[in-house]
């Protein structure tokens, strides 16, 4: 008894014999099911196109939702007690810089910001900073270098003044100063580290500053510290972040050098560009 059916692109036979089963292989032709396949592939052309399409409007629509400026401090839903130490320090409303970059770096996203003294980037950054942090945790979650001792030392007086209500334990680490101190106050525990590139980078080689729990890398002033040399300590800290670091870049000009940088370090960043002479801003795309 001869048995036929088909199974893929083969067809079987079956001969019962004695108890025991003959199978015969040969290929049937596929021209048939060619022609068919010819005929979806347009649909299946025309499926991925408008796939592609709609996830190029969904990136688009998320762009234009982090960029969107935020016209308050209070509608960035932020903590209550960063809140009032905003307001404690002065600030009535936020600037140009601090209305467009806020909210996405809150919203996890890499940011370039090129900005000059005096568009309010340090406090943009200082408050997303303090907006992030586990209170709870004495551990290092945020480093932010800076070119010069003066602007780390400055910087960390803003972040301790913003935080006066949340009892946040920040810390400038630079050169020329003691290093007993730097390594007593990072046993105590300081959540965020204010410094230098070759004084952090010291820091972190003794082990005294933990980057394990680090969630937002900022450099201030990028431009300025790749022009004072500081290229290879950067890279070198940059190394011993975890994966996962955030990274929020402040630059008054994008030289090749920076933008070098960005390429390596940041994950499909969001540039914003803010005039000086204006204190307004110009102009934002995806970078």
């Amino acid at each position: 008894m001869l048995k036929s059916f088909a199974l893929g692109h083969h067809s079987f036979s079956c001969r019962h014999r004695y108890n025991t089963v003959e199978i015969y292989f040969f290929r049937i032709p596929l021209l048939m099911l060619g022609s068919k396949r010819t005929q979806d592939m347009p649909k299946v052309q025309d499926r991925k196109r408008r796939s592609r399409d709609d996830e190029e409007n969904r990136k688009r629509k998320k762009r234009d939702d982090d960029t969107a400026p935020c016209k308050s401090f209070d509608a960035m839903n932020l903590k209550p007690d960063l809140l009032r130490g905003i307001y404690a320090y002065g600030f009535e409303k936020p600037s140009a810089i601090q209305q467009r970059a806020i909210v996405p770096i809150l919203r996890g996203r890499d940011i370039i910001a090129q900005s000059q003294s005096g568009t309010g980037k340090t406090g943009c950054f200082g408050i997303s900073s303090l907006q992030t942090l586990n209170e709870t945790s004495n551990t290092t979650q945020v480093l932010i270098l800076s070119p010069t001792r003066e602007l780390a030392e400055q910087t960390a007086k803003v972040v301790t003044a913003l935080g006066d209500f949340m009892n946040v334990k920040c810390h400038a680490a630079i050169g020329g100063k003691s290093l007993g101190l730097d390594l007593k106050q990072l046993e105590q525990g300081s959540q965020v580290i204010s410094g230098t590139p070759g004084r952090v980078y010291d820091l972190i080689k003794r082990n005294a500053l933990q980057t394990q729990a680090l969630k937002i890398f900022i450099l201030d002033e990028a431009d300025e510290m790749l022009s004072r040399g500081f290229k290879e300590q950067i890279y070198d800290i940059y190394r011993y972040l975890p994966t996962s670091t955030q990274v929020v870049l402040m630059s008054a000009t994008l030289p090749a050098s920076v933008l070098e940088m960005t390429h390596k370090f940041m994950n499909d960043p969001i540039r914003i560009l803010v005039r000086r002479d204006e204190l307004s801003l110009e102009g934002i795309k995806q970078f």
